[in-house]
């Protein structure tokens, strides 16, 4: 029998939680400090003062310095996918407007996942310290940088199949719908800036614009 099995079920599910909240609490903190300071600057002492937890605690849970920094990345990238796939689940099964869908869910892609907090964490990170720490990014190059193409490409596949849009190569129309949206955010992303919604929302219009026209809709059949 285990250890826990004389423990309420109850108090052991409030101790799980309790234990789930503190480590989110030290992967928060560690996300601003590795942001803050990169990895080499970061200090286990003040993730553990912003998390509101004791240093041992945060080596208790990560072993190393190393350890934390990979499930920060991990956790971003948990939930990055989740909202990429909120966004592309978003898009209706019938779009009445093509043009005014594919606008809207551009917005969406860059707002809440290309230009969020987390993508733009992970953004700074690769180009601070990709270089010199490879070996912290390996999940980021094994999920993330295909991720949103493949989704997009898996969206347009659908729409193609309905008659929607005239498209031959749908991974490359992703490739490029992905282009399209990044160009007019891209630059100021790179300088540490956030764009505005009003940006974003003229970045999405002026993509969309020029996709449909290599791309454009098709009128779709009774």
């Amino acid at each position: 029998m285990g250890r826990d099995a004389n423990i309420p079920v109850e108090i052991r599910g409030n101790a799980r939680r309790a234990n789930s909240a503190k480590q989110q609490s030290v992967l928060s903190a560690a996300a601003g400090v590795f942001c803050r300071e990169g990895f080499s600057g970061a200090c286990i002492d003040n993730i553990a003062e912003e998390a509101n937890v004791s240093r041992q605690t945060i080596y208790n849970h990560y072993r190393e310095k190393e350890t934390l920094f990979v499930a920060v990345v991990e956790d971003i990238l948990a939930r990055a996918d989740t909202a990429l796939s909120s966004i592309v689940a978003s898009f209706p099964e019938r779009p009445d407007d093509m043009a005014v869908d594919l606008t809207a869910f551009a917005t969406r892609l860059a707002r809440n996942c290309l230009y969020s907090h987390d993508g733009m964490f992970l953004r700074k990170l690769l180009q601070s310290e990709g270089d010199r720490y490879p070996n912290l990014f390996d999940a980021w190059r094994k999920q993330a940088p295909g991720a949103p193409a493949a989704a997009i490409s898996s969206l347009f596949s659908r729409l193609k199949a309905q008659g929607q849009l005239d498209i031959d190569d749908v991974a490359l129309a992703a490739r490029q719908f992905l282009a399209l949206v990044n160009v007019d955010l891209q630059t100021t992303a790179l300088f540490g800036g956030r764009s505005t919604e009003e940006e974003i929302e003229a970045a999405a219009g002026n993509a969309v614009r020029t996709f449909l026209r290599a791309y454009p809709p098709i009128a779709m059949r009774p």
